[in-house]
Order: C-alpha cells, then sequence, then structure tokens
C-alpha cells in the first residue's frame, strides 16, 4: 500500500518500523537530528579509539536473526558475530567468576559453590525456556492496545508456570542459597530496568537468553548492527535525512499532517505524510512537539512513572593492554541493596556503586590502536537527579578506576589515559532529549507491562504512533526491533481498515 510516512529518530526501532513500512509499499524518510543513524547507539571514533556509545550486549541472536529474515536476509550478510567464552566476568569482594558460555561448565561451576545448585539451575532453565518461548511467540509482538490481545489458549493453560505474579527474587531465593549465585541470577533482569523485587519472574526468561542463547559480538562493535540496519533500510527504499531537529508535528484537526524540521545549515524544512510515527522520547514529543490538548498523557501521569535507570558513563583510551582483562566485566564487589536503594527508593547520586567495563578491544583489536585498550565504563544511577557536574564526575571515576586497578592488577594510571570522555544525565536530555535523563525507558513492572505502558498509537491524533523504548515491548535492543515491526503491522492493519 502506497502513502507517506516520516520517522522522526533513527535508532533501532525507528529503522526497523521504517523498514517494514517501506517493504508494504510505503514512502518512507526517517529523519534524525544527528550526524550517523543510531540514535543512542551511536559510534564515537577518537584518537584512534572507536565506542559503541550506547548498548553493549548482544543477546537474544534469534531475535536478530528473525528480523533479518523477514527481509529475506540473515544476519551474516551484514556482520560476523563471535560467542563470547567466557560470557562474562563477575567481580566479588574477595574473588571472581568466569561465567562459562557452555551450559555442563557452567553447572560444575555452581555446583562447586553451593551442592545441589547444579540440578536447580537445570530446573530454573527449563522454566526460563518455557518463559522464553511463551514469551517470544505470545507477548512480546502485540501491539498492547487491548487486553483481549491476550486471551490464548497455550496462555491460559501456562499461566502459573508464567509466574506472572511472582517476583524474580522470590524466584532465584527458592532454587539458591548462595547470594552470590542469586545475585548473578538476578542480573539479567537489570537490563529491564527495576529491581528484582518488582519484576514479575516471567522476566527470568532473561536468564535463558544469558545462558543458553549466549553472549555475543558482531565484529566492529553494536554500530555493526546500526549499519547493516541502516543499509537494509536504504535497500527498502528508506531516505535519511541527517541533520534534521524536528521542531513539530504539523496537525489539521486530529490528523497529523507531518513534521517541520531545522536542518544542518539552520532552515526551516516542512515535510507531509499520511502517517507520523515518532521513534523520538515519548515524554519529549508529545510535551514538545504537539499542543498540550493533543497530548495523549498528563505531566502527572509521566511524574507517577516508574522509570528505568539513567548511566554515568566514560569512554576511556589507554595506552598500554590489561593482561586477563574480559569483554565484559561485572563489579559487584560492594552491597548491592545500598546501591539499589539510591536508584529506586531515594533517588540519590550512589555511595558506593556497582559497575560494570567493556573492553571491547580485547575481542576485536581494530577498536584501539596497536598495544591500547578501549574501555567503556558504566555506573547505573536514578533518572532526574541534579547536581551532574565535572566534578562529580571525576570524583566517580577516580573511585571506580580504583577499584577497577585493585582487582584488575591494570595499575592504570592518569599518564596511561590518552581519550577521556564522560557522559551522564545532562548529554541524555542535550542528545536525546530523555524524560528524567534516563538511559533504558521505562523499568519493566508488573504495573508497566504490555497493555499498562504508554500505548503505541496517540489516543489524540489518529495517525500518530510510537515505536521504542517507552512503548512495547520495552526497552533493550531486541524489544526495539520487535517494536518497530509491531508498530508497522498496526500501522498497515488500521489503514487497511480505514
Amino acid at each position: 500500500m502506497a502513502f507517506d510516512a516520516i520517522v522522526i529518530g533513527s535508532g533501532f526501532a525507528g529503522m526497523s518500523v521504517a523498514s517494514f513500512m517501506a517493504r508494504s509499499g510505503a514512502r518512507v524518510k526517517v529523519v534524525e537530528r544527528h550526524n550517523q543513524p543510531g540514535g543512542r547507539a551511536r559510534r564515537m571514533e577518537a584518537n584512534g579509539f572507536t565506542f559503541d556509545m550506547g548498548p553493549s550486549w548482544y543477546w537474544m541472536p534469534d531475535v536478530f536473526e528473525r528480523y533479518f529474515a523477514r527481509f529475506g536476509k540473515q544476519v551474516s550478510d551484514y556482520y560476523t558475530l563471535e560467542r563470547l567464552d567466557p560470557s562474562y566476568r563477575v567481580y566479588w569482594p574477595q574473588d571472581q567468576w568466569d561465567i562459562p558460555a557452555d551450559y555442563n561448565a557452567l553447572r560444575t561451576l555452581f555446583e562447586s559453590i553451593e551442592p545441589g545448585s547444579a540440578l536447580q539451575l537445570d530446573k530454573v532453565m527449563d522454566e526460563a525456556a518455557y518463559k522464553y518461548k511463551v514469551g517470544i511467540e505470545k507477548l512480546v509482538f502485540k501491539p498492547g492496545q487491548r487486553w483481549s490481545e491476550f486471551i490464548d489458549a497455550d496462555l491460559a493453560k501456562g499461566v502459573f508456570r508464567l509466574d506472572v505474579f511472582t517476583s524474580v527474587k522470590k524466584h532465584f531465593a527458592r532454587h539458591f542459597k548462595d547470594p552470590r549465585i542469586r545475585e548473578l541470577m538476578e542480573f539479567p533482569v537489570l537490563f529491564l530496568g527495576a529491581l528484582a523485587e518488582k519484576t514479575p519472574a516471567l522476566y527470568t526468561l532473561m536468564n535463558y537468553a544469558d545462558v543458553k542463547g549466549g553472549t555475543w559480538f558482531p565484529k566492529g562493535g553494536m554500530y555493526a548492527i546500526v549499519e547493516g540496519m541502516h543499509q537494509l533500510a536504504e535497500a527498502q527504499g528508506v531516505e535519511f535525512l541527517f541533520n534534521h531537529n524536528v521542531q513539530r508535528i504539523t496537525l489539521q484537526g486530529n490528523e497529523a499532517t507531518g513534521i517541520i524540521a531545522q536542518n544542518g545549515d539552520g532552515n526551516e524544512v516542512q515535510l507531509q505524510a499520511d502517517v507520523v510515527v515518532s521513534a523520538a522520547d515519548y515524554h519529549f514529543t508529545e510535551t514538545q512537539l504537539l499542543p498540550s490538548h493533543m497530548q495523549s498523557y498528563s505531566p502527572e501521569y509521566w511524574d507517577s512513572r516508574v522509570m528505568a535507570p539513567s548511566c554515568l558513563l566514560y569512554y576511556v583510551g589507554i595506552n598500554k593492554k590489561v593482561e586477563g582483562l574480559q569483554h565484559h566485566s561485572l563489579f559487584f564487589d560492594v552491597p548491592f541493596a545500598p546501591h539499589a536503594h539510591d536508584i529506586y527508593t531515594h533517588p540519590s547520586w550512589p555511595k558506593q556503586p556497582l559497575f560494570y567495563v567493556s573492553a571491547t578491544s580485547v575481542t576485536d583489536p581494530s577498536q584501539a590502536p596497536e598495544g591500547c585498550e578501549n574501555l567503556f565504563f558504566l555506573v547505573p544511577v536514578a533518572t532526574g537527579l541534579t547536581g551532574d557536574t565535572e566534578e562529580l564526575r571525576t570524583q566517580y571515576f577516580d573511585a571506580i578506576l580504583s577499584r577497577f586497578n585493585s582487582h584488575t592488577g591494570a595499575a592504570i594510571g592518569r599518564e596511561n589515559i590518552v581519550y577521556y570522555r564522560s557522559y551522564a544525565i545532562k548529554d541524555f536530555v542535550d542528545d536525546y532529549n530523555a524524560f528524567k535523563g534516563n538511559a533504558y525507558g521505562l523499568a519493566n513492572t508488573l504495573l508497566q507491562t504490555a497493555v499498562l505502558k504508554p500505548s503505541c498509537k496517540s489516543k489524540k491524533v489518529n495517525n500518530l504512533y510510537y515505536t521504542g523504548q517507552l512503548t512495547v515491548p520495552g526497552p533493550g535492543v531486541p524489544p526495539s526491533l520487535i517494536s518497530g515491526e509491531v508498530v508497522a503491522g498496526q500501522i498497515m492493519k488500521n489503514l487497511v481498515i480505514a
């Protein structure tokens, strides 16, 4: 069906919805404020170092394969994957664990820590496999417009196996005693942006993604996915307009007629369309691109949302190699509870945070100059915090670098740092118009699931749609690919009905 569509934003969800609409015959323009595709998944190159600015974990490879297969392609047509082994390393106060890619090796590791835990792991994985299969097939590809979408005989028969009303924390407490194993098993749901005690145990499907699906790395970095999706979109006929900052969505009555943007030269550009899709921040789109009477949700609604964390990030290039460093490292060397309190209970800058380090140069030496390492440090922090100053960022960096050196023996000093850039709440707001400076969108709590998320279709503007991390199915790269497909399906369905 031929129609004109505009997509605001070229992140994973934006390129996904654009490609699916174009495949169905639409003439699609993607309008992007930055000079490259990718949105939060942009690439930064500096001093010979290459950094993925956003997502750094490649999980759920089946979702990526499915996406490209919908266009008659394969992942391998665009980038090369390598499964990481170990998947990642966890640093505890007194020791460290390398999490093996091989399942039997993982069972052996668990059993050496807590006798009997290998069998418990088997039980957990069987349950997680069921949840993953049902979740992907029956839940995440729903547009979340009405509860009747979820009336399904298989879902009804397996509702108790899905553990919707049990928390992740209680679920793992039934299976394991060692607190480190519990924390390790709870770790994957942190990608969903909520505490384990607030996240439905349905989402232990993420453990299946972790353990069975594996942790992978696309050669060239996560931006290789962006490049692949961009290439695919252009092959479908999608046109990209970079350095175009959308100023407002134009309306006629309760219909969107297009957008007005400012291009890189500072000139106003007006584009017309039959359908507008925002893959930009949902709250920003509503409050800044639409008049108040055409907004679906009130300020009180947005303030009541439970947000996933923001991040304090550091992109660091060093002039030496770090012996024994893994691609992914989790620093659980301090208690989790106080950090969680500072994020969710009483939002404040964390006093002693856990943190994560990615070093893609360990797997792909082309990501850094010869003999050098590129390091990506991430500290989860609450959204909406004030006082985001360079002085504060430096204090945190010094503290986590000291802990990093202590555990890895890296002995990185200021003289070894040849590139440094910090990135935090203010930057998420400035670069992505992120609501409260969020990095991951809404937390996947029970009361923010499916129909209870912000709708993928405007309640006030008939032909305005939303895709991405603040609507269905939720935060993360694979869900963003799915979000684009789901929303494109809704657009085509509604156009046919109209």
